[in-house]
């Protein structure tokens, strides 16, 4: 086994997701402030508040998990319904790994995790609305998870310094 296949299996043994409470707060801010702000993953507006963010990942409607390892809050996901009344069998999610716990295997155990919940709160489908086509690790982490690329969304996201951009549709069903 090499050190890298040691590491990933070591640092995968160590995370722990739970459901957040509001005493991560300052944790998840940390984290979505660091996610958001080079302007390169989301479009969320780079110099969203604390208070913007924290009642966008902990609205009503949604389910907000964390990720521990070692102690501290290594990420954070959110699952909700993708659309209401007749679309509300599909999810949706978002996925925010802070910078120091990127490459251990966080935002693939809390993919992992979120497909499990999702199935257990009744979902049959999930849906990514805006995978902004530069983020190559996400789209590999989704794509080795199931999800299908269904639609491309050309020049959708305003990319801090590669400009316009294209942005992916992904899907996959959770049925069996």
């Amino acid at each position: 086994m090499t050190d890298l296949a040691w590491c990933d299996l070591e640092c995968l043994a160590q995370v722990r997701i739970r459901p957040a409470t509001e005493t991560d707060s300052d944790a998840i801010w940390s984290i979505f402030h660091a996610v958001i702000a080079p302007g390169d993953t989301y479009a969320f507006d780079p110099g969203m508040s604390r208070r913007d963010a924290l009642a966008y990942w902990f609205q009503t409607g949604s389910s907000t998990y964390v990720a521990e390892r070692n102690g501290d809050i290594a990420g954070t996901y959110i699952v909700r319904p993708n659309q209401p009344g007749l679309g509300s069998h599909v999810a949706n999610a978002a996925f925010m790994v802070s910078p120091q716990a990127r490459g251990m295997g966080v935002g693939r155990q809390m993919g992992e995790h979120c497909l499990d919940e999702a199935r257990r709160l009744g979902f049959r489908a999930m849906q990514f609305n805006f995978v902004v086509s530069s983020n190559q690790a996400a789209i590999r982490l989704w794509e080795s998870l199931g999800f299908k690329i269904v639609a491309t969304l050309p020049g959708a996201f305003r990319h801090s310094s590669e400009g316009f951009i294209d942005v992916y549709i992904m899907f996959r069903s959770l049925i069996d």
